[in-house]
Formats: C-alpha cells, sequence, structure tokens
C-alpha cells in the first residue's frame, strides 16, 4: 500500500468518482465511511438520552463534540507538521477507541450519567480534533492535485453518507436494544482506520519539515502565515458567515423532530438520512453545478438553500414535507463544504498545510461549537420556530455577503515547494539560534517603472512575512531615487534557511520575478545578512585585522519609506 495515488482503473478527470482510483485514499474512504456511521449512531444515542431534558442539554452534546476542536485545532496542527502524520492519525483512533470502550461499559451497567455522556463526548472530541488537521494534510499525498476537489467532495458525500445511514440506524438500534449497542459499534468501528493507515507505507518525501521548531513558535509560524495570506483569511470568512446558520439546522433538528413533528427516535435518524441522502444524490450534480455557477455562485446558492430548508423546517407540522425538504440541505452542505474545503487545500503549501487546515477547522467546528448552545437558548427562549427563522435569516445574510467579500480566484497559485534562494556567502557560520537576522536587499530600477515595482512588492511582503519576516520594509535611496533597499527582519538564523529550503512556493518565485522584471536590465539584486550585535560583535575580526562586516551596511540610504504599495489579490 505505498502507492499512495496509484490507480487500478483510469476514471475521467473531472469524474466526482475519480479519487477513489487512488489506492489509498479508497481504502481510507471506505474504513472512514464506516467511523462516520458509527459516530453519528452514538450522535443520535447520545442525544437521544438527553431528549427529555431541556434544549440547552441537548445542543451540547454538539457542543461537547465540536469544543475541543476550538481548544486543541492549532496544537493538533503543529504536532501534524512537525510529526509523521500518518502516526498522528494512527494515536488519535486508538485514543478513541479506549474512550468509546470505556462509553459502552458505562451504558451497559448504568452508570451513564448526563455529565459523564457530556464528558466522554468531549474526550471522543478531542480525539477528532487531533486527527482533523492530520487526516486533512494528507489528502494532497493520496490524490492529485487537480483532483482534490473532487476528493474534498467524496469526503462531504462520506460524511453525509454516514448521514443517511448512522442516523436511521443509530435510531433503530436505539429503539430495539438500547443506546449501548450503538456506542458498542462505534468503538469497533476505529478498527478499520487503523488498520489501513498501519498497512499504509507513507513515502520519505512527505516527512514533516519543522521537527526542530518548539510548540510556541511553531503556532506563531501557522498564524502568521495564515494572516498574511489574504486568498486563506478570505476563506475563513466565508466559513465564519456561513457555519452559525448551517448550525442552526444540526441543532434545532433533533427538537424540530420531538416537538413540532411529533417524532421518535427513528424519526429523527430518518430525517438526518434524507440530508445523507440529497448530499449523495447531490455529488452526482456538484461537478455541473460547480461549472455553471463556478465557487462563489455556488457559495450562495448553497446558503440560499439553507435558508429555505430552514424557513421550511419553522412552519411545516407534517413529517412527510420536512423530510423532503431536507433532501436539497444535502446537496447545499455538500456543495459549499467541498468548496471551502478544496478552497483552502489549493492554497496552502506542504511545510504548513496542516497548521492552516487547523485555522480552518477552529472556524468551522469552533463555529459549531459556539452557535449550537446559542440555538438552544434561543428555542428556550424564543420558541423553536422563530429560531429556525433567525437561523434562516443568518442564511440569506451569507447569500447577499457573497457578492461583497466574494472567494480569491486560484490562478496563479502554485503551492508546491521553490528551493531557489542562493546559499549566503558569509565569511562565518552562524548557529542556529543565531539572531534577529535584518535581510537587506538592494534594487536597481529601471526608469519608469518605480510604481509598478513598489505594487509588485507589495507581494514579496506578503510571501516574506508569511515565511518568516517579523517586520518587513522597502524605502527608496535618497541619493539615488533608482535604488530601492527592502529590508526585513527574521527571528533566527534556522528560520531564515527555512526560508531558504522549505517555506518558499512557486507562487513566491513568480511573485519575486514579477518584481524583478522591473529592474534595470543587467542588474541582479545585492543581498546582505545583518546579524544582532548589540551585546558585541558576532564576526570574528579576519586577519587582516579588518571586520568580517556583520552589518554590511548599504551608504547613502535615508530612511524615507517609499509610497506604501497597494493590496493586490496576491497569495
Amino acid at each position: 500500500m505505498s502507492a499512495a495515488v496509484s490507480s487500478s482503473k483510469p476514471l475521467t478527470p473531472d469524474s466526482p468518482w475519480a479519487p477513489l482510483a487512488a489506492r489509498v485514499f479508497r481504502a481510507l474512504w471506505i474504513a472512514q465511511l464506516v467511523s462516520n456511521i458509527g459516530s453519528w449512531m452514538q450522535t443520535v444515542g447520545a442525544q437521544w438520552l438527553l431528549v427529555d431534558d431541556n434544549a440547552a442539554l441537548v445542543t451540547l452534546v454538539q457542543t461537547a463534540s465540536s469544543l475541543p476542536v476550538v481548544l486543541l485545532a492549532l496544537p493538533s496542527g503543529v504536532l501534524a507538521d512537525r510529526f509523521d502524520r500518518r502516526s498522528v492519525l494512527l494515536a488519535a483512533q486508538f485514543a478513541m477507541l479506549a474512550v468509546s470502550c470505556v462509553l459502552t461499559v458505562l451504558a451497559f451497567t448504568d452508570a451513564l450519567t448526563p455529565v459523564l455522556l457530556l464528558a466522554l463526548t468531549f474526550l471522543l472530541g478531542c480525539g477528532t480534533a487531533l486527527m482533523g488537521p492530520a487526516w486533512q494534510a494528507i489528502q494532497p499525498e493520496l490524490v492529485e492535485r487537480d483532483r482534490l476537489g473532487q476528493a474534498a467532495a467524496l469526503g462531504a458525500v462520506n460524511m453525509n453518507l454516514a448521514r443517511a445511514v448512522g442516523p436511521a440506524l443509530g435510531g433503530a438500534v436505539v429503539a430495539a436494544a438500547g443506546a449501548a449497542w450503538v456506542f458498542a459499534f462505534n468503538a469497533a468501528s476505529y478498527l478499520g482506520i487503523a488498520a489501513v493507515l498501519a498497512l499504509w507505507r507513507r513515502p520519505a518525501a512527505s516527512s514533516p519539515v519543522i521537527a526542530h521548531e518548539r510548540l510556541l513558535p511553531a503556532l506563531y509560524a501557522g498564524r502568521r502565515y495564515v494572516w498574511h495570506a489574504p486568498g486563506v483569511r478570505r476563506i475563513l470568512l466565508r466559513t465564519a458567515l456561513f457555519i452559525p446558520g448551517g448550525a442552526a439546522l444540526w441543532s434545532l433538528l433533533p427538537l424540530s423532530a420531538s416537538r413540532s413533528l411529533g417524532l421518535g427516535s427513528g424519526g429523527y435518524g430518518l430525517l438526518l438520512g434524507a440530508v445523507g441522502v440529497g448530499a449523495v444524490a447531490g455529488a452526482f450534480a456538484l461537478p455541473r453545478i460547480r461549472r455553471v455557477l463556478g465557487p462563489n455562485g455556488t457559495l450562495g446558492a448553497g446558503a440560499l438553500v439553507f435558508a429555505g430548508v430552514l424557513a421550511v423546517l419553522a412552519t411545516v407540522r407534517d413529517p412527510w414535507s420536512a423530510t423532503v425538504a431536507l433532501l436539497p440541505a444535502g446537496l447545499a452542505w455538500i456543495g459549499v463544504l467541498s468548496t471551502l474545503n478544496a478552497a483552502v487545500q489549493t492554497r496552502l503549501p506542504g511545510w504548513v498545510r496542516a497548521r492552516g487546515l487547523a485555522v480552518y477547522l477552529l472556524v468551522f467546528q469552533g463555529g459549531q461549537a459556539l452557535a449550537a448552545p446559542v440555538w438552544g437558548v434561543l428555542a428556550d427562549w424564543l420558541g423553536l420556530t422563530a429560531a429556525l427563522l433567525v437561523g434562516s435569516v443568518l442564511m440569506l445574510v451569507s447569500a447577499v455577503s457573497v457578492r461583497l467579500w466574494p472567494l480569491h480566484g486560484t490562478e496563479g497559485v502554485d503551492p508546491s515547494p521553490s528551493d531557489h534562494w542562493p546559499v549566503p556567502p558569509l565569511v562565518f557560520e552562524p548557529g542556529p539560534a543565531d539572531g534577529p537576522v535584518l535581510v537587506s536587499v538592494a534594487y536597481r530600477v529601471a526608469p519608469g517603472n518605480p510604481a509598478a515595482f513598489t505594487d509588485a512588492m507589495a507581494r514579496v511582503a506578503r510571501s516574506r512575512r508569511r515565511t518568516g519576516a517579523l517586520t518587513w520594509g522597502l524605502y527608496q535611496d535618497g541619493n539615488d531615487p533608482a535604488r530601492f533597499v527592502e529590508n526585513y527582519l527574521v527571528a533566527s538564523w534556522s528560520e531564515h534557511l527555512a526560508q531558504h529550503h522549505t517555506r518558499l512556493t512557486a507562487t513566491d518565485r513568480r511573485h519575486e520575478e514579477q518584481a524583478r522584471g522591473l529592474l534595470v536590465p543587467g542588474t541582479e539584486p545585492e543581498v546582505t545578512h545583518a546579524f544582532d550585535a548589540a551585546s558585541g560583535p558576532v564576526v570574528p575580526d579576519t586577519a587582516d585585522g579588518s571586520t568580517g562586516g556583520a552589518a554590511n551596511r548599504s551608504p547613502g540610504v535615508t530612511p524615507r519609506r517609499a509610497d506604501r504599495p497597494s493590496r493586490g489579490a496576491g497569495h
């Protein structure tokens, strides 16, 4: 099982099922389906054990499973970037297996109280939080980059197919034998993923590249990358605008089933199953929908559909009408999720992929965790109908906002690594912790190009900051207006070497080449590296008595900052 992307049978490239041709992806997809069915069976069992209590307690099941993402997503992203992602996933599977076994034993012995149920659900959520970034980050290793959209859609199909089967099966098992048996099935479901991961021989080239980084600097590097990546930030904004209204459906559906529609656990499972059936059926239509509407149109249409579904649930009292109304909700959910997921995976480079995905999962899952109890309180305070209508209004706001804050295009975005910087020619060998390091780059800009050059350097600035620069500035020589000096500060020499060899991407290289294309023909930028000498010289004297030149200062530069570059769409 070493050839992750090897195909057993060729499929049409734009087929929604094309990623299943990759053997490891296919095996993990099937194992994940079984595990997701177990998770949905457990969700139904847990919520139904609490349905006779108040609404807020029922919605706390979703909060208990989602809140760990808020607390652990970023550290989990660091672990997935720092250690072998396969090992991280295996550890998460066995941890969740152990917790599920405890939950099963307590349920069979009638010792499971609401507090224990929520606490163990929280621990299972911790396992999910640990697994999430690593799981998302290995997807580009399993399928080709141009199939990530289909892979993301298949992931959503997987979840919704489980939603179509798991809740109905869970409701039937709860009604026939009790909740303890659904907890037992969920415990056994973790073994499939563990078996596939144990057999997968992950290529050595996929090993993590930040093993030398400590936790806090690695966390800061992930936050810094996301903050200086406008395209990723826009994806997070679109996620944050969709999730609160979307969480209303999942949080209030069990209450709608029991209070408005008069259904039992089996009926509730069928309602969730309708969402799953809609998602699976929608997978066939999604490629065509994307071609017609584009990514932003898909987001807007998905929000509009969700708004309509919530409005229907707020007003109808017929179970069959509600079931039919939930079918397009599955299509809308899979459309939005796969669009956002593919967009963020397409933009993130390997060295920070898990941390960037952790931030995305933090917004996605954390938004659900924070919104769920709010919907429960609103249902108790305003009534279930009013709470569903408020959710419908929020989804309308999300749909309208797509025109104001659309996703950025991905044309020209290439996150593949690019080791194109030459080795710095220094007169001594710095230690990894030496720093901070001031990097200065002098450019000679061709006549008529200064304005275009500063615009181009705006994208270079974001590249420097994403890959490690703490500060950045562009200055124009007061004695020689054609001469511009770029200064940026990096925390340590090891951080700067990481910029050289592991963090730069093909997109970063293209931005640098665009800026250099505006220089005087035949000239090259002059690069110097200066080390902090406040506590004494860091470069030993040379044999002739002169100093090796740690500062390498550029004469004649007055501290007049060039006009601030305009902000482009950039990566």
